[in-house]
């Protein structure tokens, strides 16, 4: 090699070097499991200790809290996340070692939290419930700005006990919507919106534009993880009038956008026509199969079609 080659060489060494440091590397794909769960039973709390597990999460020393999805209580509904699910990951995480672990819920609807979270089954489900428990929706509060905002929400003022968890957890039930098509772990984030401020069903999250909003509140907060409670859903005129639908699942992440997107396949409902999930992919997030690694249970083996009414029925992944 002569020098002039040996210069040229190096010069090509460096630059490549150069633009592979400079060039922006493609995201890692995002885990999510999907786990058999048949019913609501004892096999619950291994389950949910097992996916924990599986998801490396280190909650050593950490707040958690638990936010499930208490809307209304209907007898025979599907309404709400399962108390039982609940319980087991409350159980998981304080196993795992975090310093505390706190369920905390404001619903849309009712204003008697505690009353709604009686009639759920929690208070017979979880022992010592109110003394973990934080009604979100008189919590005390601190504001927050938006920093990168896609509604007309500005600054929000929302619940100190949400704001200050290492980690949170949602853990909504699988449901459609009749307005967003699908209900889950990103939606659920409308309980951390106090009432007690912003009234009751909260409709200026409506006036603000529900998809843009339920993005920016997901935006809010960095450090999250998504447990799906899909054992029995929800179908039809969801989230509260429809009719009891059993998918047999569990689904988990630490990427809501990820989870919500695997929940909708499994649902067969097609993510990327979900407006909110398709905000949140142009701001980045992980929605397309290829971006997703999964885990336990294939989706064509878990896929349970739920029934849509008749506006969202396009959104049916192969329109069938």
């Amino acid at each position: 090699m002569t020098r002039r080659e040996l210069i040229a060489g190096a010069g090509a060494v460096a630059l490549a070097g150069c633009t592979s440091r400079n060039a922006t590397a493609p995201p890692l794909p995002q885990m999510v499991s999907i786990v058999r769960a048949p019913a609501y039973d004892q096999s619950i709390y291994d389950t949910v200790r097992r996916m924990l597990t599986d998801h490396r999460l280190d909650v050593r020393g950490r707040k958690v809290v638990l936010k499930p999805n208490l809307v209304e209580f209907e007898p025979g509904s599907s309404i709400n996340t399962h108390p039982m699910v609940v319980h087991a990951a409350y159980e998981a995480f304080r196993a795992m070692g975090a310093a505390s672990v706190r369920i905390a819920e404001g619903p849309g609807h009712r204003r008697n939290t505690l009353d709604l979270a009686d009639a759920a089954g929690y208070f017979h489900t979880i022992p010592g419930f109110e003394d973990v428990f934080t009604d979100l929706n008189v919590d005390d509060v601190s504001p927050v700005h938006l920093s990168r905002q896609l509604s007309r929400l500005g600054k929000l003022y929302l619940p100190n006990t949400v704001l200050g968890a290492d980690l949170l957890v949602s853990m909504p039930k699988m449901k459609t919507h009749h307005w967003v098509g699908a209900t889950l772990a990103m939606k659920n984030l409308f309980g951390v919106v106090p009432g007690g401020l912003y009234g009751w069903p909260k409709n200026v999250l409506h006036w603000a534009g529900i998809d843009e909003s339920i993005v920016d509140l997901h935006s809010v907060f960095p450090r999250q993880f998504a447990l799906v409670d899909g054992i029995v859903g929800m179908e039809g005129n969801g989230p509260i009038q429809g009719t009891p639908k059993t998918a047999g699942v569990l689904v988990a992440g630490s990427d809501p956008a990820a989870v919500d997107a695997t929940c909708c396949r499994i649902m067969r409902i097609d993510p990327s026509k979900v407006g909110y999930l398709r905000l949140a992919a142009e701001g980045g997030a992980q929605i397309a199969e290829a971006g997703i690694r999964q885990t336990g249970e294939r989706i064509a083996s878990a896929a349970t079609p739920f029934a849509l009414i008749p506006y969202f029925r396009t959104y049916r992944i192969d329109n069938s």
